[in-house]
């Protein structure tokens, strides 16, 4: 779960997915921890076959409608799931998603990475410059400030994956379709974080532009890169709990005694839970909407 440990190990979000869902992880093809390498001979799957992959596994564990949470081309395979299988989807948490073809710049960008993989492996280059896209420079650290512990983990689990498999996963999303008319038909309620030192900021900023803005809300988190979820996963409770809330759920109030909790507002000062205070830019959230059965 490399890109939820951080929310995960956070114990107020914790307390809040775990009490109101059953989580099922998924990876790509060959993602998963202790993964072998994957045949070159085997076909190279497109954002489509991974997209219809999701049902198979909703179909395996028998499950119906489910909330989506998905990081940069998770929530691009998970936005154009729900947009194919509609009834199966109730929400979408996006963070820093992705929902246009790739520009020139990125397009090159992952050449450059995906010559790299084949050539080297997974070798030091290459992880510098995947964790530039994940994280700001912040916790990336410098020649004075060190990394931060979330960069050191996520270089450890960079170096457990197969270097065949990442070039597999990396080739489809930069063969990925521009999805951007299909995002109006999307009428599950939506919730976007982004940080605002994530390169894929202003494509984040265009898919929220596109949404029905009745069932989207956008959080903007500040001096933050892509991994929201990692980065500063405590930026995303209140939010979330709002979210949560048009759906009828709720942390449990024995589990909120946390300061940073918003259901526990007694414990500090009313104005440290102002969303500036934060370091978030919040733009509306629908809490009251009426949800097909």
């Amino acid at each position: 779960m490399s890109c939820f440990q951080g929310l995960f190990f956070c114990p107020e979000a914790a307390s809040l997915l775990l009490h109101n869902f059953c989580i099922y992880h998924i990876s790509p093809p060959g993602h998963e921890l202790g993964a072998a390498a994957i045949c070159h001979d085997d076909p190279l799957p497109s954002v489509e076959d991974l997209a219809d992959q999701i049902v198979e596994v909703l179909n395996y564990f028998g499950l119906g409608a489910v909330m989506c949470m998905g990081v940069t081309a998770g929530a691009y395979i998970l936005t154009l799931f729900a947009m194919k299988y509609r009834e199966r989807v109730v929400g979408l948490i996006l963070v820093s998603p992705l929902c246009k073809a790739p520009s020139w710049t990125e397009w090159i960008y992952n050449k450059v990475m995906s010559n790299l993989l084949y050539f080297y492996g997974m070798c030091g280059l290459l992880k510098e410059c995947l964790l530039q896209r994940y994280f700001s420079k912040e916790v990336r650290g410098n020649v004075e400030v060190p990394e931060s512990e979330i960069v050191q983990a996520c270089r450890k689990l960079l170096d457990e994956r197969k270097g065949t498999n990442v070039l597999r996963f990396l080739q489809a999303i930069n063969q990925r379709p521009d999805i951007t008319e299909g995002l109006k038909r999307l009428k599950c309620r939506t919730l976007i974080f982004v940080g605002d030192s994530s390169p894929f900021h202003s494509e984040a900023l265009h898919m929220t532009s596109k949404l029905d803005r009745r069932f989207s809300a956008l959080v903007e988190v500040q001096a933050c890169g892509s991994m929201v979820t990692e980065e500063q996963p405590h930026a995303m409770l209140i939010p979330m709990e709002y979210f949560f809330m048009g759906y009828g759920l709720y942390r449990p109030c024995l589990l909120s005694d946390s300061p940073r909790s918003p259901l526990s507002p007694s414990c500090i000062s009313p104005e440290l839970l102002s969303p500036e205070s934060m370091g978030l830019k919040l733009k509306p959230i629908k809490t009251r909407v009426l949800l097909e059965v």
